[in-house]
């Protein structure tokens, strides 16, 4: 019997390829990362003492690293048991829990049939092709090379050109034997009752060959060359062969080029907006992007994505249409995570394009928006603080109330439950508190560098809680009134350098807003520079001074300054040139981050070794105390705020 390739899809996707392999073999507990769906086992192929047996349930794939045997679901039953192939669909169906399909005449028809759409959806790609290279597709080469698409580029992606014709492309099929209801049903024709004679679909538009994830043809997108044109991209119609809201473009070469190569991990998939990006960033070296097909991303091609990448990275422009679709998706993505699965996002400079992005300042500018991609917890933050004023209990109550209806929405319980332990701790550093909830006993030094702070990289201004109105409580902090309390002296060193050298903050707005500072008071004093950046665009140290003393905060810069002059922190002091000054804080900054990622480490490792007392967890925490150690006594060597040798340029 030939199965529909629609229906094994189907249960090999309900049926994690694990549950399939592990009713005979055993996996390794210290390999193995089933959270996200990671195993090891010793090979049931051949006899090994060590696991080198790989199944990956993302991929549905396994593969022996040792003997070199490598299959699905179907093919592990009727290699390792002997079933036949009818037996082993069987036996996943049973598990997934889907009948087996009747055998179907007509079925078996609409499954010819459809082979044949393929073969005339191939002849029209090869058309597109030829006149693309034609004396008529000379205005469609031009465009492509200015945008810069070489011509083994153009090839390896089958770009063609559809001829300002109405029926070009029509005649062309028919003299190849297409019938008129083939050719209709791959919807390159334009037809229906109102229109006595079809007409091609495409016209006078640069095509984009639509694969699906087994490297067949089953749509095309069409790029207008005309300045008038009514849409500027069009692509086809929904047909048997092509639902737009469950394909992604490039999704093939995207899945092949993100899986691990020799001695290089696996790269997360990166999803733009368009055609044009995704293969301006393959010829760049990115061949790991994907483009939904003209709307916004839907469930089918989030489960696509987490099918390829774990955690894929979703690149959208820096406007406002940009902001709303990173949005969206949050709202999509919410309540479908899983152990293992979500989201990064990352945002262009405003008026960028990937594709403009490369061209003009090279694929390691791309690189760098990548390298600063947030987690989705960040983008929910930002996206509920950004634009809010929370100075009054009842704000912060109804912010409170908002985030938590937000992550209620999580299906996954294990996910939802570490989404509201977050944004606990969020909230409470959002607001200053130095109290820890009864419900929440963390030791409070563990949290002296904790979760990001979730400020947005939304450039001035985008610093929701710059607006907080913080004056009465600076006014009445305990740095002002006891020394007892003071804040850790490189924390007070980046600050007073900041405050002293407010263009240093233009530097790299990005990473100043996302800085995280354990100390109430610097919490907030912090949060009033920003805000005086934002309404004020101040423009060096004295107008600093008088923004923050004009709201209240001029006993906490006094205490703040005699802290930086006992310590002979000079660099620090308004006296200190400028690029002294930029050095020392890049140091100070590098160190400040790398004590917050291993307080962050510790706390994993310390939950994992109370979780599973193993001896790999064990070396684990005792690695990454030793590692605070040597980070403490560098810090203590250059007095928590050195210059480094040699300069690094702008930014941190």
């Amino acid at each position: 019997m030939r199965f529909p390739p629609s229906f094994l899809d189907e249960i090999r996707e309900r049926v994690p390829i694990s549950s399939v392999i592990g009713t005979r073999v055993s996996f390794d507990r210290k390999k193995t990362n089933a959270p996200k769906g990671d195993f090891w086992a010793c090979c049931p192929f051949h006899g090994e003492k060590s696991p080198s047996f790989h199944c990956e349930d993302r991929k549905g794939r396994y593969h022996c690293f040792g003997c070199g045997v490598t299959g699905d679901h179907f093919r592990f039953l009727t290699e390792l048991e002997g079933l036949s192939f009818p037996e082993a669909v069987q036996r996943v169906a049973d598990m997934a829990g889907i009948p087996m399909p009747a055998r179907d005449a007509e079925m078996e028809i609409r499954e010819a049939k459809r082979a044949t759409l393929y073969d005339v959806m191939e002849m029209a790609t090869k058309f597109f092709e030829e006149q693309l290279q034609a004396a008529g597709g000379a205005k469609a080469r031009a465009y492509l090379r200015e945008r810069g698409l070489s011509a083994a580029t153009q090839h390896s992606y089958r770009l063609g050109y559809a001829p300002e014709s109405r029926n070009a492309l029509k005649e062309h099929l028919a003299s190849k034997n297409a019938t008129k209801e083939q050719i209709e049903a791959c919807g390159l024709v334009v037809y229906g009752d109102d229109k006595p004679v079809s007409f091609d679909r495409f016209r006078d538009r640069i095509m984009f060959p639509i694969e699906d994830l087994r490297g067949r043809i089953i749509a095309f997108g069409g790029r207008a060359l005309a300045p008038n044109a009514i849409a500027k991209y069009m692509n086809s119609n929904e047909t048997e062969l092509f639902h737009k809201g469950k394909i992604l473009f490039n999704a093939l070469r995207a899945r092949k080029a993100a899986q691990p190569q020799a001695g290089q991990p696996a790269k997360a998939v990166i999803a733009v907006e368009g055609y044009m990006d995704v293969i301006a960033l393959a010829q760049a070296g990115f061949t790991q992007a994907v483009a939904p097909l003209g709307t916004a991303l839907t469930e089918d091609q989030l489960d696509l994505l987490w099918r390829m990448s774990p955690e894929p990275i979703l690149c959208f422009d820096g406007d406002n249409a940009g902001i709303k679709a990173a949005h969206r998706a949050i709202d999509l993505a919410l309540p479908v995570l899983k152990p293992g699965f979500s989201l990064r996002f990352a945002v262009l400079p405003e008026g960028k394009d990937p594709d403009d992005l490369v061209k003009n300042s090279g694929p390691q500018a791309f690189q760098a928006v990548l390298d600063d991609a947030r987690p989705l917890a960040d983008m929910l933050w930002t996206r509920e603080t950004a634009s809010g004023v929370f100075d009054t209990p009842e704000r912060r109550a109804e912010l409170e109330a908002r985030l938590k209806q937000m992550t209620a929405l999580i299906g996954d319980e294990n996910v939802r439950r570490h989404y509201a332990q977050d944004v606990r701790e969020r909230i409470q550093q959002f607001f200053g508190s130095n109290q820890r909830s009864n419900n929440n006993p963390r030791n409070n030094n563990q949290n002296s560098f904790g979760q990001q702070n979730g400020y947005g990289q939304r450039g001035r201004g985008g610093a929701a809680n710059g607006r907080f109105a913080v004056s009465d409580s600076l006014a009445r902090s305990v740095l002002v009134k006891t020394t007892s309390a003071a804040p850790p002296l490189r924390e007070t060193a980046i600050l007073m350098t900041l405050f002293n050298h407010p263009r240093l903050i233009e530097e790299d707005f990005e990473t100043v807003v996302r800085l995280e500072f354990s100390h109430p008071d610097l919490k907030r004093f912090h949060a009033a520079m920003l805000n005086a950046m934002a309404e004020h665009h101040v423009a060096n140290g004295t107008e600093m001074r008088k923004a923050m003393v004009d709201t209240n905060h001029g006993a906490l810069i006094e205490a703040l300054e005699a802290l930086t002059r006992r310590a002979r922190m000079w660099t620090a002091t308004a006296e200190a040139a400028e690029e002294d000054a930029l050095e020392a804080l890049k140091q100070a900054i590098h160190l400040h981050q790398r004590a917050s990622t291993l307080h962050k480490e510790l706390k994993v490792a310390e939950t994992a070794l109370a979780s599973e007392a193993t001896d790999e967890n064990l070396n684990r925490l005792l690695d990454i105390q030793n590692d605070i150690r040597n980070a403490q006594a560098t810090e203590a060597l250059i007095e928590g705020f050195g210059i480094p040798s040699g300069r690094s340029g702008k930014g941190f």
